[in-house]
């Protein structure tokens, strides 16, 4: 049994504001106190604040169980959380967690789904073949994981293109040239952002405040620069169709 198991669920003695029983921990990230109490118990958390006989937690231990649900986002396991956590200096302040986990925190708004193929097919809203299920992976829509399926960001457009009279060889391709150069874009505009965006911050004096604000404007400089990724195809596809004109 942990310490914090045996830590009576009751409010802080203390009457210390920054300090959290454990059921006031997990209502601060939306998690149950048995999920709370079980990442607890696989060394996500590091050790509560003793009160005496009661178990406190603060900003730091909700900082870290937030990096945890950001982490469960992109589908890690929490074997590889914790070699994850495991690597982070044991003095990580709770604004350098926050930094962290901006930077980790899907791009992708719904939550990880794992479908068994008829709730994929419901999903589809159509019957999907074994052929149509290896174009979907071959496309990164979805992953296998034994009998059931994870459905990854596009899932919805690469099953309207399955409904498109193009050879599948084709779509194949289109899906393997996109792959190859959106991970090489991914790559160059998140070093762009860690360079001249998250460094500078990060080595500057900064307050709780303003790290929070500075969160929220990454999550924006994420939403723009998705909308200016389309934006960039298009005028770039567009002025490959001037040049063809042009030519002729």
């Amino acid at each position: 049994m942990t310490a914090d198991q045996r830590a009576p669920e009751v409010d802080d003695p203390t009457g210390d504001d920054a300090l959290m029983t454990v059921d006031e921990l997990a209502a601060s990230v939306g998690l149950t106190v048995r999920t709370t109490r079980y990442y607890a118990s696989r060394g996500l958390l590091p050790p509560p604040t003793r009160r005496g006989r009661f178990a406190m937690y603060d900003a730091q231990h909700r900082a870290r169980l937030e990096m945890v649900r950001a982490l469960q986002g992109h589908g890690f396991t929490l074997q590889a959380i914790e070699g994850y956590l495991a690597s982070l200096p044991a003095d990580a302040g709770v604004e350098d967690l926050a930094l962290q986990r901006a930077m980790l925190t899907s791009w992708t708004p719904r939550e990880r789904e794992s479908l068994t193929r008829r709730q994929l097919e419901k999903r589809a809203e159509r019957r999907l073949s074994d052929d149509d299920l290896d174009t979907l992976e071959a496309f990164g829509h979805l992953t296998r994981e034994g009998e059931r399926f994870v459905v990854h960001t596009g899932f919805d457009v690469g099953v309207r293109v399955l409904g498109l009279p193009i050879p599948t060889a084709g779509m194949v391709r289109a899906g393997e040239v996109i792959t190859r150069h959106m991970e090489a874009l991914a790559l160059e505009l998140t070093e762009v952002l860690r360079e001249e965006v998250v460094e500078p911050f990060r080595s500057a004096p900064r307050t709780p405040e303003q790290a929070e604000r500075f969160e929220q404007t990454l999550v924006e400089t994420r939403r723009l620069t998705l909308e200016s990724v389309v934006a960039g195809f298009q005028r770039a596809a567009n002025n490959i169709i001037t040049r063809s004109l042009t030519r002729r």
